[in-house]
């Protein structure tokens, strides 16, 4: 496997022969479509790549939204079921955007697996707990799922509002003095704000819940109660403390998710950590805020609000495709 390092020079060396012939940078998409390639030669499944450029602190752009959708439906032509994988890094974004994305996907395949090579959080948590497997590496993370609003120029969880709201009933009910204190604090809670905070919670447990129910928990008997327990783990922000916080894969399975070792399959973890280290400089070294992508060379690429569309003028051909045996030991089997 290629490290982020071999991958780096990589790209330095294909940018020096195209200064040769007057080119610019890297062929960035030469080089990320090999490593697809060879994923899909693999799996023998159906590939989609979902990228943005957010680790270093990204762009509102990065985030999931219903202009993503557009882009969806332009990388799921040709592709052929029933099963589906995405390699998904995120931030996350609009919960509403994320059930349309997974209401569509899940009209065109019925086992979808989600890899997450690094991060996928807050939404694309939701979207990872819409799969039937989550395949995750020992550095992987996924993120709690409580909903952020924005209030002035900060974003603040749903949660803490409604819990700051509490405190100040309370303590203004124990000593009425305090209301003072709290006068400035109170006058930024405009009408319907506490019942916005909580109808935001409600759909992102209740989506989660849905999912998990439908899908990855589909053969158990108790799969509401599981899904439930899921839904409220992931959306209980007193305990993880911070909307950020990684969420790794020893936990994700603690909680009998269907979670797969990345490492499990050395050949399986090579493509994968290929694909992802070339999305990765792709996005970060040309500009590129989002990057969505299947293995058929049909993209939809966001720099900075520019869109662009590259459809392949010869798609390949896709290879057979085949839904792979749960693994035993899986929830479900």
């Amino acid at each position: 496997m290629p490290s982020w390092g071999e991958v780096l020079k990589e790209f330095q060396e294909s940018a020096a022969e195209r200064a040769k012939v007057g080119q610019q940078g890297p062929d960035a998409d030469g080089i990320r479509r090999k490593y697809l390639e060879r994923l899909v030669e693999h799996t023998k499944r159906p590939v989609i790549v979902y990228y943005t450029d957010w680790v270093r602190g990204g762009t509102p752009l990065a985030s999931i939204d219903l202009g993503d959708m557009q882009a969806m439906m332009e990388v799921m032509q040709h592709l052929k079921g029933p099963g589906l994988d995405i390699i998904l890094h995120s931030p996350g974004g609009s919960a509403e955007a994320t059930e349309a994305i997974v209401h569509y996907i899940r009209t065109k395949f019925s086992h979808v697996r989600v890899f997450v090579p690094l991060a996928a959080m807050s939404a694309a948590t939701m979207w990872t707990l819409a799969a039937d497997e989550i395949v995750m590496g020992k550095h992987s993370q996924l993120g709690p799922i409580d909903p952020q609003i924005q209030m002035g120029n900060m974003y603040v969880g749903v949660g803490a509002v409604r819990d700051q709201f509490a405190k100040a009933l309370q303590d203004i009910a124990t000593n009425p003095a305090a209301l003072g204190a709290w006068a400035p604090i109170l006058q930024q809670y405009g009408p319907g704000l506490l019942e916005m905070c909580q109808q935001a919670d409600t759909l992102a447990r209740s989506l989660v819940k849905q999912w998990l129910a439908a899908y990855m928990f589909r053969n158990h008997k108790d799969r509401e109660a599981r899904a439930e327990d899921i839904a409220d783990f992931f959306g209980d922000h007193r305990l993880h403390q911070s909307h950020g916080r990684g969420i790794f894969r020893d936990v994700v399975r603690a909680k009998e998710l269907c979670v797969l070792d990345l490492e499990e399959d050395q050949e399986l973890q090579d493509c994968v950590l290929s694909v992802h280290h070339t999305a990765m400089l792709t996005v970060q070294g040309a500009g590129v805020v989002k990057l969505i992508e299947n293995h058929l060379g049909r993209s939809f690429v966001l720099s900075q609000g520019v869109m662009q569309v590259q459809v392949p003028v010869f798609p390949p051909q896709a290879p057979p495709q085949v839904i792979p045996g749960r693994p035993s030991d899986s929830p479900g089997s």
